[in-house]
């Protein structure tokens, strides 16, 4: 039995969530959120909670029983609390900085890299050399955060690029001067 997939979800005060066969939509006070599950699990709320079996013991099933509790768990936290990324900018006159809706980054190349803001999450530029993405949804968060990374990896000489906030980079040595 898998020990995630039959942990009963709580749902806090204040979140609404309507379950159609395989269809979750939860809303709270952060916005709204609705995924299609496989439709194989057996969906459930009883009370407060929300109850996630599965049809048999074949292999697919249970692997796909944790997976389903854990996307309807991410949905009711982040329609509560919701989800955040912080990424921070390494480099010699690396910045980034916000215009309405876009985040302009100047990452070392010719031009400035514009990103448009995806609905729903909203990225927030504390000081020149940090971001911070913010939303509900986990996985579209952590999309745009990959996005933003994606635009100048941190390389491994110098440490130049733009990295998570908790990610450690391996450095290298340079060349030494063998004669």
């Amino acid at each position: 039995m898998s020990r995630i997939g039959k942990k009963p979800i709580d749902i806090p005060a204040g979140v609404n969530v309507d379950i159609k066969g395989n269809v979750v939509t939860v809303k709270g006070p952060k916005g709204t959120l609705t995924k299609e599950l496989h439709k194989d699990m057996i969906i459930k709320q009883e009370g407060n909670q929300i109850i996630v079996s599965r049809p048999s013991d074949e292999k697919i099933h249970k692997s796909l029983h944790g997976l389903t509790r854990t996307l309807i768990n991410n949905m009711v936290e982040g329609v509560t609390k919701g989800f955040e990324k912080a990424l921070e900018i390494n480099g010699v006159g690396y910045r980034a900085q916000k215009q309405g809706k876009k985040l302009v980054l100047n990452i070392g190349y010719s031009h400035p890299v514009e990103m448009e803001e995806p609905a729903g999450i909203t990225a927030d530029v504390p000081a020149p050399n940090k971001i911070v993405v913010k939303g509900c949804d986990k996985q579209a968060v952590g999309e745009f955060a990959a996005k933003i990374r994606a635009q100048r990896v941190p390389e491994v000489y110098l440490g130049k690029g733009i990295k998570y906030e908790d990610e450690v980079i391996r450095r290298k040595a340079g060349k030494t001067g063998a004669k």
